[in-house]
């Protein structure tokens, strides 16, 4: 998906917007650098993804996403109808739960059906996105906002439920335990990271790294 010049504009400023307000974050950015938060339109496979990956490391995630592609669509990674057509035993096969089975293929009916249109999405608000995909079975609030942050390229979601955002938080701004969803929006609206939660975040993560 080809990014829009005033999509980079807009992280440009994102940046020097976090810089100027927050002296915690202002090293990281400079450290960093620019922020590489792009929007793509692979919406399905993010979110199937997403559900792979719950309580699992990323390489064990990695790994059962290879095997899914390889079940009946080697070339790429399936889409709905794919996942409908896949045999229950080979999803399972493929080290998936079958919890982790069933939310696929209800994810993979409501978007085959059109009783989820993921290409509408893009043209709802941040809440709109949010109410639509904690609907589908297996996606909660954590999800959405990844899905906002990583598939729509919205830039001003704050995920105060995400572990490395908490850790992250937790080391920089002095906390003796993990803060909690009020203390992170404090930090924020402190900090005056909106409109570019999004990006803050972003650079949280990295500070992890």
């Amino acid at each position: 998906m080809k990014v829009s010049q005033d999509f980079i504009d807009e992280l440009t400023r994102a940046e020097q917007h976090i810089m100027r307000r927050d002296p915690v974050l202002r090293p990281i950015v400079r450290r960093v650098g620019a922020c590489a938060l792009r929007p793509h339109n692979r919406h399905f496979e993010i979110l199937i993804r997403s559900i792979i990956s719950q309580q699992l490391s990323t390489k064990v995630a990695l790994t059962i996403g290879q095997r899914l592609k390889q079940i009946n669509t080697p070339a790429r990674f399936p889409n709905a109808r794919d996942i409908l057509a896949a045999e229950h035993a080979a999803l399972r096969a493929a080290g998936l739960s079958n919890q982790k089975v069933s939310y696929m293929k209800d994810l993979a009916e409501r978007t085959a059906s059109g009783a989820v249109d993921l290409k509408k999405l893009k043209r709802q608000s941040d809440d709109e996105v949010i109410e639509a995909l904690i609907s589908i079975k297996g996606i909660g609030v954590w999800t959405a906002h990844m899905f906002l942050m990583f598939a729509l390229g919205r830039l001003n979601v704050l995920p105060v439920g995400d572990f490395g955002i908490r850790k992250a938080i937790g080391q920089l701004y002095g906390f003796e335990k993990l803060p909690g969803p009020a203390d992170i929006e404090a930090i924020a609206r402190n900090n005056r990271w909106h409109p570019y939660c999004s990006v803050a975040s972003w650079y949280l993560w990295r500070s992890l790294v």
